[in-house]
């Protein structure tokens, strides 16, 4: 059995969780600093490097992710990328609706199974070696099937990636929180 305050704090990441769908289905049209006709709007996420905008809340979403696992459970985790998948095809633009959600069910699915058997050797760990599997996957697909083109996947990577560094830390501190 799960205590009550670790549930709480799964069901508070799952809630977080699904919100960064819709953030970076909006924020890939509409937040950036240069925006690419009938393209991506990008952010600069390292000197001389641009990204489209989504990836931020999408590195974020990666380890969300985990944490639902470890407070919910493997069930909650499977479900909310499904659920996630569905949210994600009916709220990206039409351009992007396979490219969006493709790229979310198979990098969450690449996440969990990276996540699963190393959560049991340490939080942090799993955490860390997941989100940049998925992150990984997550680029690739969506630049791909999104835009046939890699030009912008080490931007992608970079975004994401420092999304999760950001979030190292107070997966650290949650793993003292709430075991």
């Amino acid at each position: 059995m799960i205590p009550t305050s670790s549930r709480a704090l799964g069901f508070a990441c799952l809630a977080l969780f699904i919100a960064c769908i819709p953030a970076a289905n909006w924020m890939i049209g509409n937040v950036g600093t240069k925006c690419v006709p009938d393209g991506p709007c990008l952010l600069p996420v390292a000197p001389g490097l641009m990204a489209p905008s989504g990836v931020l809340t999408i590195g974020l979403a990666l380890v969300l992710r985990d944490l639902v696992q470890r407070h919910l459970g493997r069930l909650w985790a499977v479900g909310a990328i499904f659920w996630g998948a569905a949210l994600s095809a009916a709220l990206a633009p039409p351009a992007l609706v396979i490219a969006s959600t493709v790229a979310f069910l198979l990098s969450e699915l690449a996440d969990f199974a990276v996540y699963t058997p190393l959560q049991e050797r340490g939080l942090v760990l799993a955490v860390l070696a997941s989100s940049t599997v998925g992150l990984a996957v997550d680029s690739v697909l969506f630049l791909w099937l999104a835009f046939g083109s890699l030009e912008f996947l080490a931007g992608q990577i970079v975004g994401k990636g420092w999304m999760v560094l950001l979030a190292l830390p107070v997966v650290h501190w949650l793993r003292k929180v709430a075991p």
